[in-house]
């Protein structure tokens, strides 16, 4: 029975590594189409950014928390696949549009999709998954940001390339439609804690959170982290193509190998390097982030900044992991400042604060700076605005740091959410 239990386990989070692939792969599928879908729509950087985060974060962000509160008193299972449906169906509508305005509802609907799909999926980790393995399992999960990022650069790529720009929404949106009936067949809901009569009101999540240091610490962190994280991977692309010269085709192999080696090994690293010495402290939740993101600052300038091309991918590739070794660490904290039953409110009231700061700012800032710097600096000045949102990493290390004391003191330990 323990091993019949233990094999379930694993499917389940297969299945919801794969569906968060999906996720970010149609959110970076954007980033390496922008040049393509930027001459024939005729749009300015500004717009791109726009679409690119602040289009998608604004409800992405918002609906996230009522979503989560739904799938804590129904069921996380059902929520996730209709998340799944509904964000692939406007990312399949996405290849149909025929301006900006279009584009943007479009993007919009599929921020609506994925609100309803992370928090989910870290309570349901959370209660699949005994304490000492927890953040290596969420971290295993949070693997599906450089799969998904590095499947949609390729994939993308190669579409635009053999077909068009607009094949690339269509197939990848009806590629996670197809999924969502599986997942539903194959992932349930493990037996809750506490029974649904006695579970928290709405009010004493938030009540909680708001008077932990801890989580707000950590949020803001995430934030300064994520506004350069998710900017850089926007811009990327085009940086890359526009600083080298390659094609299409190079350009997707130099940024997809990119996210897809340096990603995955620092996503995991994380969450190894969190069940290790958390055990013994679990201020090692907040500061196992923060020598990494300092670590990564000159590395990932350094890589922006030379000009021949193997140099800059082998100087970049270390910061790539070690900017996104945060997600293990990070998550399993936020679901630690909770009792069981709050872990998907929680987990949204801290991607709410996180995404409307780092998605819904970070490629629309770089974007809005490539402009204003073009004057002066033409096709480099996407490459410029890159280098300088580096500097938010050392906000993001301070408030990591910050972190480290209040969050041995807002543990909930695992005795206590029973």
């Amino acid at each position: 029975m323990a091993t019949t239990w233990s094999g379930y386990r694993g499917l389940v989070l297969a299945m919801l590594l794969l569906v968060y692939s999906f996720n970010f792969l149609d959110r970076q599928i954007l980033g390496i189409l922008a040049p393509a879908i930027k001459l024939d729509l005729h749009l300015s950087n500004t717009q791109l950014g726009l679409l690119g985060g602040t289009a998608f974060a604004l409800l992405y962000s918002t609906l996230g928390v009522p979503l989560a509160l739904i799938a804590d008193r129904t069921s996380r299972a059902w929520v996730i696949t209709a998340s799944l449906a509904v964000w692939s169906g406007f990312t399949a509508l996405c290849g149909t549009a025929t301006g900006f305005g279009q584009l943007f509802a479009f993007r919009l609907g599929v921020g609506v999709g994925e609100a309803g799909g992370v928090a989910p999926s870290h309570a349901l980790i959370a209660d699949y998954f005994p304490p000492d393995r927890r953040a290596r399992a969420l971290a295993i999960y949070a693997l599906g940001i450089p799969i998904g990022l590095a499947a949609g650069t390729l994939l993308g790529a190669y579409l635009a390339t053999h077909v068009d720009w607009r094949a690339a929404f269509i197939v990848v949106g009806l590629a996670g439609m197809a999924v969502a009936p599986i997942f539903c067949l194959i992932v349930k809901d493990p037996v809750r804690r506490v029974p649904g009569p006695v579970r928290s009101p709405i009010g004493a999540v938030f009540a909680i959170l708001a008077r932990k240091p801890s989580f707000w610490l950590l949020s803001l962190a995430a934030s300064m982290s994520s506004m350069a994280g998710y900017g850089i991977a926007f811009w990327l692309p085009s940086v890359v193509k526009l600083a080298h010269h390659l094609d299409l085709a190079a350009t997707s192999y130099f940024v997809g190998s990119l996210l897809l080696v340096g990603g995955t090994s620092g996503v995991f690293a994380g969450g190894v390097l969190a069940d290790r010495l958390g055990r013994a402290d679990r201020g090692a939740y907040a500061r196992v982030p923060a020598l990494a993101w300092l670590v990564s600052m000159p590395l990932l300038a350094a890589g922006l900044w030379v000009d021949s091309p193997v140099a800059a991918w082998l100087l970049l590739l270390l910061p790539n992991a070690l900017s996104l070794l945060w997600l293990g660490p990070v998550t399993t904290a936020i679901q630690h400042l909770v009792p069981s039953p709050m872990r998907a409110t929680a987990s949204a009231s801290f991607l709410l604060i996180n995404n409307l700061i780092g998605l819904g700012l970070g490629s629309w800032v770089m974007g809005a700076l490539a402009d204003h710097l073009a004057p002066l600096l033409g096709d480099q000045a996407l490459r410029y605005a890159a280098i300088a949102a580096v500097g938010l990493y050392a906000g993001a290390v301070v408030l990591a740091w910050l972190a480290i004391g209040p969050l041995r003191r807002d543990w909930v330990d695992e005795a206590a959410t029973a």
